[in-house]
């Protein structure tokens, strides 16, 4: 009667335990597995209630319920369940002259199934947490313990070619969702042990699976520490995508500048692994972050580093003056056509004068409306489906054009100047540093119609003040020019020959900075 009272108090203290649980949100970690496996059952029905994809599969031997499986339906492969668990328990039974069964859960571990990856654990918490990350929990009669078989089988994207980056010369695969298919295409790139990965969880309720990945000896093992800092002391409920922790761990989060470069191409995080810098995974996402990230990396495409030095420098020379068209041609053309006039030649003005003749608004006006008409176009075009978002940004922005100009609403002068900007804003390879641009030019426009040109020189010393004090994980934003580092111009303005990058940006890597060794110089006489 003792014994039974006992008894009944511990199961009343368990479950008014779960309710104080399910009240949280939380499972302790002191929370342990009991020996009874009825009593293990109702507290892991208690902890699912109202969660009808999870399974919960008794087994019986000998006559006796002694195995219990949970398991997520639908995260799980249920035909290797059966072949490789259920069918050798049930049907090929328990080893004979055995007799009274004491460590069932180790027998069924070591001697019934077939699986790699298994794992024993003795709390609720690392119980719960295994099953809902896509394990099968099997509980034991009369064992405090919990063993968790890894058969992760739910649904996933193939790999595929990136939309978001995509190269006339270079692989063409991509990133997934999947934590585990990333970082295999990160594994078949770089085949050494020095390539490590550390895991950790991010999120109180999604438990989100993190790996934080770099080159030993490579990597600078200051930026390695900082990246670690920041990455663990992320408190949040949740993280859905990279962007999460992108916000957590800038280093400038007000500046329209962004100091974390993020990538679908598994190539790109290889070879700024191999450049010292280090990539943070995310499971449920196919964008990688990879940090420190200068301003020039920003500029660089990945096909650079596959076609010859020559023609990507002529290429990348007209990237740079597209880029700076991206952000000064609206403004420049105002404060030229407004404030300072002499400066253009006289055919050219007179072209101007003719065509703003039936233009109700000032010229500020009409390249600030053609801008955000261009900007709304451009995003109508991302967010409808691709077969009517690609019609409604070229024929929308033809139509809308061509009837502004007739109308005489715009200039035709502004609209060649408009659309000449948002061309040269695509020339961005990255998206995210595109993004600034298009943010910038709303400002500088209102300097160029208020000061001419010298608020866009007065606009023009701020966002070069600002770039200059920026840094990514200690490394200056606007390196290697700016603190001047002379072999890191190689590959900055111009974009030398293989043999010739001899070393690794001396900001960004650590001890190990030999790239190629001398005399690798290509011999034609040979």
């Amino acid at each position: 009667m003792i014994r039974f009272r006992r008894r009944r108090r511990t199961t009343l203290l368990r479950q008014n335990r779960v309710q104080k649980l399910e009240d949280s949100n939380m499972l302790p970690s002191t929370l342990k597995v009991s020996t009874d496996l009825t009593e293990n059952e109702k507290l892991f029905r208690d902890i699912f209630h109202h969660c009808s994809d999870v399974v919960f599969r008794p087994i019986q031997i000998h006559e006796q319920a002694h195995l219990l499986l949970i398991y997520v339906d639908g995260l799980i492969d249920s035909k290797i369940l059966d072949e490789v668990v259920l069918k050798p328990i049930m049907f090929q039974g328990m080893p004979q002259g055995l007799g009274d069964i004491t460590q069932l859960g180790q027998i069924v571990k070591d001697q019934l199934i077939a699986i790699a990856q298994t794992t024993m654990v003795s709390t609720v918490k690392e119980a719960v947490q295994g099953i809902v990350s896509g394990n099968i929990a099997i509980l034991a009669k009369s064992e405090n313990n919990v063993l968790l078989a890894d058969l992760k089988g739910w649904a996933a994207r193939s790999i595929e070619e990136p939309s978001s980056e995509p190269a006339i010369r270079g692989p063409r695969e991509g990133f997934t969702e999947a934590l585990r298919t990333n970082t295999s295409l990160l594994r078949r790139k770089i085949k050494s042990p020095r390539l490590k990965m550390e895991p950790l969880r991010i999120g109180e309720i999604t438990q989100t699976d993190v790996v934080i990945t770099y080159i030993e000896g490579i990597v600078n093992e200051s930026v390695l520490d900082e990246v670690r800092k920041r990455v663990k002391r992320i408190q949040i409920d949740g993280v859905l995508e990279s962007g999460y922790i992108e916000e957590f761990i800038e280093d400038a989060p007000f500046s329209p500048f962004p100091t974390i470069q993020n990538t679908e191409r598994p190539d790109v995080v290889a070879a700024n692994l191999l450049e010292g810098k280090v990539a943070i995974l995310t499971d449920g996402t196919p964008f990688v972050l990879l940090v420190p990230f200068t301003f020039y990396a920003g500029l660089q495409a990945a096909e650079d580093y596959y076609e010859r030095f020559m023609y990507m420098t002529m290429i990348r020379w007209i990237r740079f003056l597209l880029f700076n068209a991206a952000l000064f041609l609206p403004s420049l053309y105002v404060a030229i056509t407004v404030f300072h006039p002499e400066m253009m030649p006289q055919s050219l003005l007179i072209s101007f004068a003719a065509a703003r003749e039936t233009s109700p608004f000032p010229t500020a006006v009409e390249a600030f409306l053609m801008e955000i008409t261009f900007e709304a176009l451009r995003e109508a075009g991302v967010r409808l489906p691709k077969p009517v978002g690609s019609a409604v940004s070229i024929v929308g922005a033809l139509v809308i054009g061509q009837a502004a100009v007739s109308a005489g609403i715009v200039s035709a002068s502004v609209v060649i100047v408009v659309s000449g900007t948002g061309i040269a804003s695509f020339a961005i390879p990255r998206y995210n540093l595109g993004l600034a641009y298009r943010l910038l030019r709303f400002p500088l426009l209102i300097l160029a119609g208020t000061l001419g040109l010298f608020g866009v020189a007065m606009g023009f010393l701020t966002i070069l003040l600002h770039l200059t004090s920026l840094r990514s994980f200690g490394v200056p934003y606007l390196s290697p020019l700016s603190p001047h580092v002379g072999r890191g111009v190689k590959d900055t303005l111009w974009r030398a020959p293989r043999w010739m990058l001899q070393v690794l940006p001396r900001l960004i890597a650590g001890k190990d900075i030999v790239r190629v060794p001398k005399g690798q110089k290509p011999d034609p006489e040979r």
